[in-house]
């Protein structure tokens, strides 16, 4: 089965917690069980993570060069400013999909801009945590 490896950045440990009326009240342990769930049923394994450390985030795009065939990424707020976990992404040979539950176009002007779109095959944003599942099903069809 094709291993997806799920990266999650800054302060997403806090979802459900941190401003539910921007990201909503399911935490990131209903979306790894709801990302588990999916993966199954479309016949993709995948490896969850999230780290509030930039270089722990560039060291788990690193891993997945060697484990995965692709990576989907909410890289949070390292999204506008993390040049290093392009680096990482870019040199990742696989399908990356990019992931945000709000929508980044519509806050303020420094969401905008995103380092990860450089790199990135698709992004998701504004579709909540069900974004997550989107980019899955994405990625199992672009994996066929």
């Amino acid at each position: 089965m094709p291993m997806i490896h799920i990266l999650n950045g800054p302060n997403l440990n806090l979802l459900g917690q941190r401003e539910p009326t921007l990201y909503g009240h399911e935490t990131l342990a209903d979306v790894e069980a709801a990302c588990a769930a999916l993966a199954a049923e479309l016949g993709l394994e995948i490896e969850f993570a999230q780290s509030n450390h930039e270089g722990a985030i560039v060291e788990q795009i690193h891993a997945a060069r060697l484990a995965a065939q692709g990576v989907i990424i909410n890289a949070g707020a390292y999204t506008h400013t993390s040049v290093a976990i392009l680096d990482a992404l870019s040199a990742f040979e696989g399908p990356v999909v990019e992931v945000h539950i709000t929508n980044i176009h519509r806050r303020e002007a420094f969401r905008h801009h995103s380092y990860v779109s450089q790199r990135a095959d698709a992004m998701i944003a504004g579709c909540g945590t069900q974004g997550y599942l989107l980019a899955l099903r994405h990625m199992a069809q672009r994996l066929r």
